[in-house]
């Protein structure tokens, strides 16, 4: 029996063995490689592609406003010069989520599966629960990295869907009101009081459409850090709250049992005094 027993044992040992070493090697590589991740790749590089085109948009607004004589659409010019640092952070997290992508999948299937298996191998061989349990620990945690990025990008994807036209209309009106502003210039690129006074409402004109594209703008980056910074975290502790959920449920003894096991320790140390 106690043969049998150790064979089965060293079986699910081999078979665990051959999972570690195709997960460090095939599994491995294919997870790392950046053709296997297109879809997610060309998603980001398209945020990315996005994002540039909204900081050099409102950058060259805020400059064409801040040449406008007199101080009225100074405060506005100020405040889209401002954004610049908010499509700095998304751009930084943009890479950042396109290099883990590989990364994630090198980390999982080449350090944490190893790891789980070899925790499971030393559980099962040597009947330790707590290994088996934190060897399913280890492997959630590593399938959880894998598909953060994955699943976040999906749903970002869905509300940007969503909020498209606000950053095409707001590209649009940042290359409209930058435009009517340099054709108020002179040739040495200085805005003309004569020509802004031809314009629609004038200077007054200029500022209602440079506070509207303001919000236009914020609205756009409040979407772009829910969608690139906010869903990725909220995402990722969702899973390992599951995670949590799943392995790391407790087994409670029933009410009365304790009570029980304390009152017959009593009465046998009782009998053996008598």
């Amino acid at each position: 029996m106690l043969q049998k027993i150790n064979k089965r044992k060293l079986a699910v040992v081999l078979v665990l063995l051959v999972v570690l070493a195709l997960s460090m090697t095939v599994v491995q590589k294919a997870a790392s490689d950046p053709e296997n991740h297109t879809g997610t790749i060309e998603a980001l590089d398209e945020k990315k592609a996005d994002v540039l085109k909204l900081t050099a948009s409102s950058a060259a607004a805020a400059t064409a406003l801040a040449a406008v004589p007199g101080e009225a659409t100074t405060p506005v010019a100020n405040k889209l010069a401002d954004l610049t640092s908010y499509f700095l952070i998304v751009l930084m997290v943009v890479f950042l989520e396109k290099y883990l992508v590989t990364l994630t999948g090198y980390a999982t299937f080449f350090i944490l599966i190893p790891l789980a298996c070899v925790l499971l191998g030393i559980g099962i061989y040597a009947e330790r629960p707590f290994l088996k349990v934190l060897a399913g620990k280890v492997a959630a945690f590593g399938l959880v990295l894998f598909l953060i990025i994955p699943i976040s990008m999906r749903v970002s994807g869905m509300i940007e869907a969503t909020y498209e036209q606000s950053m095409e209309t707001a590209v649009e009106e940042a290359e409209n009101i930058t435009e009517e502003i340099n054709e108020s210039t002179d040739e040495d690129g200085n805005v003309l009081e004569q020509a802004l006074t031809k314009l629609k409402d004038g200077v007054s004109g200029l500022l209602d459409k440079g506070e509207a594209l303001l919000n236009h703008f914020i609205e756009t980056i409040a979407v772009m850090m829910v969608t690139s910074c906010v869903i990725p975290v909220v995402i990722l502790v969702f899973l390992l709250w599951l995670v949590k959920v799943i392995f790391g449920i407790q087994v409670s003894v029933p009410k009365g049992v304790p009570k029980k096991i304390s009152s017959k320790i009593v009465k046998r140390k009782e009998i053996a005094e008598k």
